[in-house]
């Protein structure tokens, strides 16, 4: 993914999600997490089915889809509404998130991904 860069060196887009803007929605960021996680995860979850018969195009909406329910699911969860997501219901999300991630990814990896999306949090009101 190209990232903008800031003028002190910080990345302005993170996952979708203008990082230099002043107004962050908790959308924006619930979307920036399914994106991250399409990001770091599609590959697996390739490995799980079969895909033989998808065209790109329906391979990634498919991916989409899945993630996207997998993150629906952590929001129920945690007690929080996918559709509008709380600050709070945000980091519950993440932070299951991460712990599932660890069947999949070292550490390393699920702390830096969590660590930009912490960054978009922080900036919510």
């Amino acid at each position: 993914m190209e990232q903008k860069n800031h003028s002190h060196g910080e990345k302005c887009n993170i996952y979708g999600v203008d990082m230099c803007s002043n107004h962050i929605t908790p959308k924006q960021v619930r979307d920036a997490i399914i994106n991250c996680f399409i990001n770091a995860h599609g590959g697996v979850i390739k490995e799980f089915k079969s895909y033989e018969n998808l065209s790109k195009e329906e391979l990634e909406k498919s991916e989409r889809n899945e993630i996207q329910t997998l993150v629906k699911n952590f929001f129920g969860e945690v007690g929080g509404d996918f559709e509008n997501p709380t600050k709070e219901n945000l980091i519950r999300v993440m932070d299951r998130l991460a712990d599932f991630s660890k069947k999949f990814r070292e550490e390393e990896v699920i702390n830096k991904h969590y660590q930009e999306i912490k960054l978009l949090i922080d900036k919510l009101q």
